[in-house]
């Protein structure tokens, strides 16, 4: 085979009868490895093999190029998250269940949980939740939701629930914030004439017993609750490296929670609740007024402030806390 080689090389280097390098053709060139089209076309009058020799510095130029781009290091691709769960319920029996990439959701009697199976939230992910019910129903996560830190890009979380009849339990867990993070979620919650709800969000910053800090972080959460379209109450929330000591916001505190009960003669509920809100380590407020209970909760660490929270579901709720939390 080699021997092959060369001779086609020696014959390809044959001068014509004008002085000029035998014409080589396209095949021949693939053949012998030579480039298919010189940049250095031999001429009449040229120096035997000089249109070859031409071809040959091109050749050895070009391989060098390819093995210079091919050893050359790419740019990371970084793998999103994208995932989406759907719930209808009828009757109190599943009428739709739709999940897509990392989102699922699994229907027990009574309870819908969600879940992200990605382990964590960084920047660019996106994850959707949504449940439609015309009865009562608890709806929770099957555990704490992580934001991560993003080398780029925001992670986007999207919550919609409605609820036809009865009440809606919206109780997920806690959310986990790492330092750099960047997260944006909405909540909208719709609700029929006659329905209720009772909504829970509750945000860790960092681990304590790891001694995470944070520095810098990009957390907007915005929850709305809407009757027949009319807004009933709005919560934005963003929370900047400004907002971490400051004492008009957290003041140096780790974890807090923010709980709404949208439901008739809500404010009734108001004096046994304050009666709960005595839980070491954790400090709180609660008003009432016009159907709407309001209470905010501050700790320095997540595990005092999910007692708290047990204490005051146990107020405001008929039944044990979701079968997913761990208390």
């Amino acid at each position: 085979m080699l021997a092959n080689h060369a001779a086609a090389r020696k014959h390809l280097l044959r001068p014509n009868g004008a002085g000029a390098t035998a014409h080589v053709s396209h095949s021949a060139r693939f053949l012998c490895g030579l480039p298919l089209f010189s940049p250095f076309p031999a001429t009449a009058g040229a120096a035997p093999g000089a249109g070859l020799a031409a071809s040959l510095v091109s050749a050895r130029a070009g391989r060098f190029l390819w093995a210079m781009n091919a050893s050359a290091p790419l740019a990371p691709a970084h793998q999103r998250t994208r995932g989406s769960a759907e719930v209808a319920l009828v009757g109190g029996r599943v009428q739709r269940l739709y999940t897509a990439g990392s989102a699922k959701a699994i229907c027990l009697p009574g309870e819908v949980v969600f879940l992200n199976t990605s382990g964590g939230l960084t920047g660019g992910d996106r994850l959707d939740y949504r449940l439609d019910s015309d009865a009562a129903i608890t709806a929770t996560t099957q555990t704490a939701e992580r934001a991560y830190r993003a080398a780029d890009g925001i992670a986007r979380v999207t919550v919609n629930l409605s609820i036809g009849q009865g009440r809606l339990d919206w109780l997920p867990q806690e959310t986990i914030l790492f330092d750099r993070c960047a997260l944006h979620r909405r909540t909208r919650i719709a609700l029929a004439p006659e329905a209720e709800v009772l909504v829970l969000e509750a945000v860790v910053l960092g681990r304590a017993a790891m001694g995470e800090t944070l520095s810098a972080l990009d957390f907007r959460d915005r929850r709305e609750i809407l009757r027949a379209g009319t807004p009933l109450l709005l919560e934005p929330l963003h929370l900047s490296p400004e907002t971490l000591g400051g004492p008009a916001t957290l003041r140096g505190e780790r974890a807090f929670a923010s709980l709404a009960l949208v439901a008739q003669g809500a404010e009734d509920a108001l004096a046994p609740v304050r009666q709960v809100l005595d839980e070491p380590g954790v400090r709180g407020a609660a008003s009432g007024f016009d159907g709407k209970l309001t209470l905010r909760l501050l700790a320095a660490d997540g595990w005092p402030l999910r007692r708290q929270i047990a204490r005051v579901l146990a107020v405001l709720r008929d039944r044990p806390l979701p079968r997913v939390w761990q208390i």
